[in-house]
């Protein structure tokens, strides 16, 4: 594994991590498809969340949510769209961005994380 692949999928932990101790389930990580990746899928008692996990050591360049642009957008929306139609469910679906700040990488002891619910529609 590509030391880039090890940091995602750290901050993609760190992620579940916080959804859980929110309360949500963790029911799908890295659903993948050929209109691209979902990093987690998410539910609490009201919402089904399509989650994009984005790790940034700082905020100095760009807030990390920045770089969910409108082509992300797209290719979220569909892969959420495919997994809908596969799993049903009474919940409603949402799109959240959690940002994840880790000034050592994989060393940092405490990373700052910003859960932006409802981020796009």
């Amino acid at each position: 594994m590509d030391r880039r692949n090890g940091i995602g999928a750290w901050g993609e932990n760190q992620a579940a991590k916080y959804l859980k101790k929110q309360g949500y389930r963790i029911l799908e990580r890295n659903f993948s498809c050929r209109f691209g990746e979902i990093d987690l899928i998410a539910a609490d008692r009201s919402c089904l969340v399509f989650a994009e996990v984005k790790l940034r050591r700082s905020d100095a360049f760009a807030r990390a949510a920045e770089f969910v642009d409108w082509r992300k957008q797209n290719r979220l929306r569909l892969a959420a769209e495919l997994w809908l139609s596969q799993h049903e469910t009474e919940l409603q679906p949402r799109f959240d961005v959690i940002e994840i700040y880790a000034p050592a990488g994989e060393d940092t002891k405490k990373p700052v994380i910003n859960h932006l619910e409802d981020a796009f529609q």
